[in-house]
């Protein structure tokens, strides 16, 4: 009886600690994209600019990052921070920083 109350806490124990560790692992990954902004929409919480590449990507701006979409200004050359998911896919941006320098 006593070896089975041991097992049964051991057990729990592991399950808790995973529990812990699933919501890190479910955030994703992040990765900065640099490029101009060519328009924000604050209360649609989205963004568009277009990449060192050329192209014009509207993407969503998720809770972390709609404070600063207020301060965001057409023609700024910015880093967006975004987020995707376990795989891989865009979910939107977490980051925006103003470059004060223009491209670096």
């Amino acid at each position: 009886m006593t070896r089975a109350a041991v097992l049964m806490v051991a057990v729990l124990m592991v399950g808790m600690l995973l529990i812990q560790v699933a919501p890190a692992v479910a955030i994703g990954k992040t990765h900065d994209v640099k490029g101009t902004v060519v328009a924000v929409n604050v209360e649609g919480k989205t963004i568009t600019f277009k990449d060192d590449s050329g192209a014009s990507v509207t993407a969503p701006v998720l809770d972390p990052a709609a404070g600063s979409l207020k301060n965001v200004k057409a023609g700024e050359y910015v880093t967006l921070t975004c987020q995707d998911n376990e795989k891989g896919d865009h979910e939107g941006v977490t980051a925006i920083r103003v470059e004060e320098s223009g491209k670096s």
